[in-house]
């Protein structure tokens, strides 16, 4: 499953990086692998129990190229 957000393609197994979520300061910095989107886009991984909601938390992909900053 791939969900279009923000002309960002996510799909299960991408990993992201938190920077900012809203009402959860203590989620900033964690990383982790999406494990599943939800039917309202939602991303839900091995970051915590709390989903990350694109267009209000702010994230970031890690890729190879950004893996070690």
């Amino acid at each position: 499953m791939v969900v279009s957000i923000r002309r960002i393609n996510m799909k299960i197994g991408d990993k992201i990086r938190i920077l900012d979520m809203e009402g959860e300061a203590r989620y900033s910095g964690r990383t982790g692998t999406i494990t599943h989107i939800d039917c309202i886009g939602q991303l839900h991984g091995t970051w915590g129990g709390c989903a990350v909601i694109p267009g209000t938390d702010l994230f970031e992909v890690i890729t190879e190229d950004n893996s070690n900053e």
